[in-house]
C-alpha cells in the first residue's frame, strides 16, 4: 500500500519534468497572417424574356335584327353554316375593353421594371470592368 502511494507520488512529480524537456527544443517562428476581405457581388442572372404575345385573329360580327333575320332564313334554306354566337351587352363590352387595357398597362409596367434592372446591372458590370482594368494596369 505504501509502495503504491510512493509510485504514484514519483509518477506525479516526474510528469511535469517530461513537459519541461519539450521546451528545450527550438520553437518554430510564428508568422502573422493578414486577412483581406474582398467584396464581390454575386453574378446577376438575366433570364431570357418570354416571346411576345401574339393574338389570334377574332372575327367580330354585330348581330342586328336585320342580320339575324337574314341568317335565320339562310339557315332554314340550308345555305348558312351553323354558328354559335356569343353576345355581350354594351356594358359588358366596355368592361372587357377596360380589362384588356388594364392587362396592357400591367404588362407595360412589368416590362419597364425588368428593363430598369437589366440596365442597372449592365451599368454596374461596365463600371466594375473599367475599375478592374485600371487596377490591373497598375501592377
Amino acid at each position: 500500500m505504501i509502495l503504491q502511494r510512493l509510485l504514484i507520488l514519483i509518477a506525479i512529480f516526474n510528469l511535469p519534468a517530461c513537459s519541461m524537456l519539450g521546451n528545450l527544443q527550438p520553437q518554430p517562428e510564428i508568422k502573422s497572417v493578414e486577412v483581406v476581405t474582398i467584396e464581390k457581388p454575386a453574378p446577376v442572372y438575366h433570364p431570357v424574356l418570354p416571346p411576345e404575345v401574339s393574338f389570334l385573329p377574332v372575327q367580330w360580327r354585330v348581330l342586328t335584327p336585320d342580320v339575324m333575320e337574314e341568317y335565320v332564313t339562310d339557315l332554314k334554306a340550308g345555305e348558312a353554316p351553323t354558328n354559335v354566337y356569343y353576345g355581350l351587352t354594351v356594358k359588358s363590352y366596355e368592361n372587357l375593353s377596360s380589362n384588356m387595357s388594364d392587362v396592357k398597362r400591367y404588362l407595360r409596367q412589368i416590362l419597364n421594371i425588368v428593363d430598369y434592372y437589366q440596365d442597372l446591372t449592365k451599368n454596374e458590370e461596365k463600371e466594375d470592368g473599367s475599375n478592374n482594368e485600371h487596377s490591373g494596369s497598375s501592377d
